[in-house]
C-alpha cells in the first residue's frame, strides 16, 4: 500500500512540475546543437473602450429594420478618459447641437497614444451584436489622429467597410492596395502645417495606382482643420449611403 502512495505522490509532483498535466517540454539542446522546442501560453487581455452611441430617432419604430452605421474616430486633442470631449468635433458635435442622422453613430475615445485597431474591432463586433446594424452599410471616418486610424483600421479589415472618409491623416502607401475595393473620399487642407498634405496624397496616389475608387478633396485655404466644413457638408453623408459593401461574388450596388 505504501509504495502505491509514494507512486501517487511522485506522479502528483510530476504534474505540478509540468503545469498540471501539460506535456513536458523537451530538454534544451546541448551547447552547439539545436533541437525542437515549443511554447504554449494562455493570455487573457481586457479591452476597455469608452464611447458615445447615437441611435436614430426612428430606431424603435420598426423592430425589423437594420440601420447603416458610422464609426467616427476623433483627433489627439480629444483623447483621455472624459468621453464628453469626443463631442468637440465631427458627428458627435453636430448631434450635440441637435442634428439628426439616419445612422447609428459610434464615437469611441482613445485613452491616448493613437488608436488601438484591435480594440476598435472588438467594439464594432459588440455594436453589431447588440444593435440592428446593416453590416453591408458600415462606414468609417476620422480626423487627424482619427484620419490615421481610419486608414489603418480599413487596411486591417477591408472586408468590413462599405466606404471610408479619412480627414487630415495618412497611412502606409505600400498597403493601400488592400483598399482598392472600398470607395474612399479623402479630405485635407492645403495649408496644413500639422499633418502635411503629402501624408494623404501618398495614400491617394498609391490607391489610384492599385485601381482603387478614390477621390481627394483639397481645401486650398484650410489649415489642419479640414474637418469642420467636411462634416457640416451633408454631401458626405449622402455619399456614404450611396455605397454598400460588395461581396466577392457580386458587384457593389447602392
Amino acid at each position: 500500500m505504501f509504495p502505491l502512495i509514494h507512486q501517487g505522490l511522485a506522479l502528483l509532483a510530476a504534474l505540478v512540475a509540468t503545469g498540471g498535466g501539460t506535456v513536458q517540454q523537451p530538454a534544451p539542446p546541448p551547447p552547439g546543437n539545436q533541437a525542437a522546442q515549443a511554447l504554449e501560453k494562455t493570455i487573457t487581455k481586457v479591452i476597455k473602450v469608452k464611447y458615445l452611441l447615437y441611435l436614430p430617432k426612428d430606431y424603435e419604430k420598426d423592430a425589423d429594420k437594420k440601420w447603416p452605421l458610422i464609426l467616427f474616430l476623433h483627433g489627439s486633442g480629444e483623447s483621455g478618459d472624459d468621453v464628453e470631449k469626443v463631442k468637440t468635433h465631427g458627428p458627435p458635435k453636430l448631434i450635440a447641437a441637435g442634428k439628426e442622422f439616419p445612422f447609428i453613430i459610434v464615437s469611441p475615445q482613445s485613452p491616448g497614444g493613437g488608436w488601438d485597431t484591435e480594440a476598435l474591432t472588438y467594439l464594432l463586433d459588440e455594436i453589431q451584436q447588440k444593435y440592428r446594424v446593416d453590416e453591408d452599410r458600415v462606414y468609417l471616418t476620422g480626423l487627424s489622429m482619427g484620419g490615421y486610424g481610419t486608414w489603418a483600421l480599413a487596411i486591417e479589415h477591408p472586408d468590413r467597410f462599405a466606404a471610408i472618409a479619412p480627414i487630415a491623416g495618412g497611412g502606409t502607401p505600400r498597403r493601400a492596395r488592400r483598399l482598392k475595393n472600398i470607395p474612399t473620399w479623402v479630405f485635407h487642407g492645403a495649408k496644413d502645417m500639422t499633418v502635411p498634405i503629402k501624408e494623404d496624397q501618398d495614400m491617394v496616389d498609391a490607391l489610384k495606382a492599385a485601381g482603387g475608387d478614390v477621390k481627394f478633396t483639397i481645401y486650398p485655404d484650410a489649415g489642419h482643420d479640414s474637418w469642420t466644413q467636411t462634416y457640416e457638408n451633408p454631401e458626405l453623408f449622402t455619399w456614404f449611403l450611396e455605397h454598400k459593401r460588395a461581396h466577392p461574388d457580386e458587384p457593389k450596388k447602392p
